[in-house]
C-alpha cells in the first residue's frame, strides 16, 4: 500500500486527486496540505513541514501555486519523500537543483502535463518536427490560470527544438509593429508559443506545422480534470522505483 498526501488538497486539481487517491485500491490517502484548508473530512495542515513532522507517507502529489511549489519539494524531498509534481512554472535548471539535494533513492518526478493524450501529442509533434522547417504552438487555457505559458506548451516547445535540426526562417519579433509587441508570441527554444486565457476552457494545445505547400495541425483537448488523474496515479505508483529527477510522463508510459 502507497501512503499518500497531497498539496493543494482543496484546490480544483487537488481536491480530484484526493477523491481519486481515496478510490484506488492500493493507495492510501494520509494527509491533505493546503494553508486554507480548515474543517476538512479528513487530517490535512497548512505546511508540508507540519505534515512531514506529523504522518508518515511515502509521496506526496503537489498541486499547488508557482510561488510555492519549489520550498514544497525541498521540505519533502529532505524528508525522504518522492514527489509527482504537476504545478508548473518551474524551470529545468530549479528542478535540476532541487532534486539534486534529494537523499539517494528518492526521486522528483515532474510532468508538465498527465493526460495520456497530451504526451502522445507531444510524441507526435516529436516525430513530426524533422519534416517541417516551421512550428508553433498554440495553448489555451481557463481564465485563472497561473502562469503562461504553461508548462505543456514550454515542453512541447523543447521537444519540437530538440528533434529539428534547423531554424525557422518565419519573420519574428522584429515585424512587431510600435504599439503591437507580443504578437509573434514568445520564443522558447526558437518556437513561438502563443497563450490565450479565456472562460470556456480547460486546457488544449495546438500545435501547427507549415512547410512548402501544406500545413500539418497536432491538436489536444482536455475537458474536465479527471482527465488528468490516470496519468497521475501512474505516476505515484511508478516513481518509488526511481530515483534523481523524471521529467515526463513519458517516462512511465512508453
Amino acid at each position: 500500500m502507497i501512503k499518500v498526501a497531497v498539496a493543494g488538497c482543496i484546490g480544483r486539481m487537488g481536491s480530484t486527486v484526493v477523491e481519486t487517491v481515496q478510490a484506488a485500491d492500493d493507495l492510501e490517502f494520509v494527509c491533505g496540505i493546503d494553508p486554507y484548508a480548515e474543517n476538512t473530512p479528513y487530517p490535512s495542515f497548512k505546511t508540508i513541514g507540519e505534515a512531514v513532522d506529523a504522518c508518515d507517507f511515502d509521496v506526496i502529489v503537489d498541486f499547488t501555486q508557482p510561488s510555492a511549489v519549489a520550498d514544497n519539494i525541498r521540505t519533502a524531498l529532505a524528508a525522504g519523500v518522492n514527489c509527482v509534481v504537476g504545478t508548473t512554472g518551474l524551470s529545468t535548471e530549479t528542478l535540476e537543483e532541487l532534486a539534486s539535494g534529494a537523499p539517494e533513492g528518492v526521486c522528483l518526478f515532474y510532468a508538465p502535463n498527465f493526460t495520456t493524450g497530451a504526451v502522445l501529442m507531444m510524441q507526435f509533434a516529436k516525430a513530426a518536427a524533422p519534416f517541417f522547417p516551421e512550428a508553433e504552438v498554440i495553448e489555451f487555457h481557463h481564465a485563472r490560470k497561473k502562469d503562461a505559458p504553461s508548462g505543456t506548451a514550454v515542453r512541447t516547445a523543447q521537444i519540437i527544438n530538440a528533434a529539428r535540426n534547423r531554424s525557422s526562417e518565419a519573420p519574428g519579433k522584429e515585424t512587431e509593429i510600435d504599439g503591437c509587441e507580443g504578437a509573434r508570441g514568445a520564443l522558447v527554444d526558437g518556437v513561438p508559443v502563443h497563450s490565450v486565457r479565456s472562460m470556456g476552457f480547460v486546457a488544449t494545445l495546438e500545435v501547427i506545422f507549415g512547410s512548402m505547400g501544406q500545413t500539418l495541425t497536432i491538436k489536444h483537448d482536455s475537458w474536465d480534470r479527471t482527465s488528468y488523474m490516470p496519468g497521475v496515479l501512474l505516476g505515484i505508483r511508478s516513481v518509488g522505483e526511481r530515483e534523481g529527477l523524471i521529467i515526463g510522463l513519458e517516462n512511465f508510459m512508453l
